[in-house]
């Protein structure tokens, strides 16, 4: 199962494989509260994310070319794919909005791919 969650929330046992997916670090977060990894490159492009805050993308047109993004290097996000097939995977991020953010496009985008190779699971976005 592939979930999202903030990465202030508490760690649970259910988290599985824990990734940061940002391309920034949070803040007030030391990297050793993190127990997980951090893979910055599948976070959207530093242009993308500044668009969505500016308010000049609203979230369809971001999630559309995020979407662009990761199609154009698989290489960033195949190893999650990896994670997810051995186990529970959540994708961890550090925006307030708990349904409009990247975690949430890369896992649709990750279950849609899982799905191509076989039975997969629906992605849990905490805050739904």
């Amino acid at each position: 199962m592939i979930r999202c969650k903030r990465v202030y929330e508490a760690i649970e046992d259910q988290d599985g494989q824990r990734v940061l997916v940002d391309r920034l670090w949070p803040r007030n977060k030391r990297k050793t509260d993190l127990h997980g990894q951090w893979l910055r490159e599948v976070a959207p492009s530093d242009e993308l994310r500044k668009a969505l805050h500016a308010g000049a993308l609203d979230f369809a047109g971001f999630t559309r070319r995020y979407q662009q993004e990761l199609a154009a290097h698989p290489e960033h996000w195949y190893p999650l794919l990896d994670l997810a097939g051995k186990g529970d995977l959540t994708l961890l991020y550090a925006g307030k909005d708990t349904v409009h953010n990247n975690a949430q496009v890369l896992a649709e985008w990750l279950e849609a791919e899982l799905d191509r190779r076989g039975p997969g699971s629906s992605p849990v976005c905490y805050g739904q």
